[in-house]
């Protein structure tokens, strides 16, 4: 086993190497938050060991490759000369001095936190903890993951006694710990990641102040915020304002459908008031890791304090109803036509969860899709960052992408996703019937279009 020379323990000492861009960084968790992030820190020429258990992410990268559409297999190069590089090897976490978690927090089957990832990070941590190391979580959560869940178990099962951190001077026999979480936009070209600030929420001051200045060097900006938990709500809010909105909004375009209004027309109109309304759009349901996930995350945690969040789940089940409003929307027009959805062959069009990213989480596309077969609809994909949908936590549905050729063949296409580089004007010219859950097809004047 690889050892290592003893730990400099007190705050000086490792605000210092932070400074100097010394201090060796761990990243948990190499997806579409933990790769950016270590490149950042790689960019400004901190030693980055990266981990994660996916041997296949670990090998792609030390080959020099990429497997996130928006990271060229360069940066990856460009990292690696400034000695970043991964591993699978969690004994090398006792190299670092600060360990970053950035690991998936899912809904499980039932809709409740699924916190598998974080407590099986922290048992990994755990053994290989020494005393003055930094350690962060990013991963969305409820309020109180960080000091209920993630603190004891580092406590707990590290080898050399340690405790977290908690008074305004840290011992000898301590750790550091804080909470920020993630801000990625995947997609985001008008954003730079820098110009992002950064919520830090530490277990006690010394905690706080290591977090906002690791942070400090590669974000523009930091927030510091009074405890792990403020953080963690902090991006729940964020996200359930999101969610909420879209929910309404998704709610009036139902509304706006039976009384033949355009509700896109609307949006643009009200989107000229210079204060008080922000827009959001209608689309086809939620998806990405985070709005679809954090309003459950807080609901559930709710009813331990015996508080029922009526609000964010009204806007949770708006939300949700989404594909199934898509699916009628396909099985009337399919009539119209004196078509039948049993049968029927259908395009859908994008299966990522937004335009212009390789991102299939909580993607909306795979609900829709599976609504579809259920119907017995012989269904057909096309996205040009998806070659295959293999299996994923939720779904299984083994399907390679097929050739934009010969459109005219499917009684339907469903526009679920509105990449940019799709020409809209041609699909709805060559196919039968254009079901549009994104106005992609806005200024296009056909009858073929079912705007939804």
């Amino acid at each position: 086993m690889t050892t290592y020379a003893a730990a400099d323990t007190s705050f000086d000492q490792l605000m210092s190497k932070i400074r100097q861009r010394r201090a060796k960084v761990g990243i948990i968790g190499l997806g579409y938050v933990g790769l950016p992030l270590g490149l950042l820190y790689s960019e400004q020429r901190f030693p980055v060991t990266g981990f994660d258990i996916d041997a296949r992410k670990v090998n792609m990268l030390n080959q020099s490759g990429s497997y996130i559409f928006r990271i060229a297999a360069e940066e990856i190069r460009t990292a690696q000369t400034q000695g970043f590089s991964a591993t699978s090897d969690y004994t090398q976490l006792a190299a670092m001095d600060a360990v970053i978690i950035c690991v998936p927090t899912p809904l499980n089957e039932h809709n409740e936190p699924d916190l598998s990832f974080i407590t099986n990070t922290a048992h990994s941590i755990a053994p290989h903890l020494r005393a003055g190391q930094l350690v962060v979580l990013e991963s969305t959560t409820y309020p109180g993951t960080t000091e209920e869940i993630l603190v004891p178990i580092l406590e707990k099962e590290n080898k050399l006694g340690l405790t977290a951190a908690h008074g305004d001077h840290p011992k000898d026999n301590e750790f550091l710990v804080a909470f920020s979480p993630e801000r990625e936009d995947p997609g985001n070209t008008t954003v730079a990641r820098r110009d992002i600030p950064k919520v830090v929420g530490g277990l006690n001051p010394q905690a706080a102040q290591l977090a906002c200045a690791l942070y400090g060097s590669i974000f523009n900006r930091t927030v510091p915020v009074s405890s792990p938990a403020a953080a963690e709500m902090t991006k729940l809010l964020e996200n359930i304002y999101r969610c909420v909105n879209i929910a309404l909004v998704n709610e009036l375009k139902l509304l706006c459908l039976r009384m033949n209004l355009d509700i896109w027309e609307i949006i643009e109109a009200a989107s000229t008031k210079p204060f008080g309304f922000h827009p959001f759009y209608p689309g086809p349901g939620l998806g990405g890791h985070c709005i679809p996930v954090d309003p459950f995350y807080l609901s559930w945690k709710a009813k331990e304090w015996d508080f029922r969040t009526r609000f964010i789940e009204l806007a949770g089940e708006i939300n949700t109803h989404m594909p199934y409003h898509v699916l009628a929307s396909v099985a009337g027009a399919l009539n119209r036509h004196k078509k039948a959805i049993n049968g029927a062959r259908i395009l859908v069009l994008g299966v990522a969860y937004k335009k212009d990213i390789d991102d299939l989480r909580e993607s909306p596309a795979l609900t829709i899709i599976e609504l579809l077969q259920k119907e017995g609809a012989q269904v057909s994909y096309h996205d040009p960052y998806f070659p295959f949908i293999g299996k994923g936590r939720k779904y299984d549905l083994q399907m390679k992408c097929t050739e934009l050729t010969n459109l005219g063949q499917y009684d339907c296409i469903v526009i679920v996703t509105d990449h940019s580089d799709y020409d809209y004007r041609r699909i709805v010219e060559e196919g039968q019937l254009v079901v549009d859950t994104r106005n992609a097809t806005r200024g296009i004047q056909s009858s073929k279009i079912v705007r939804c």
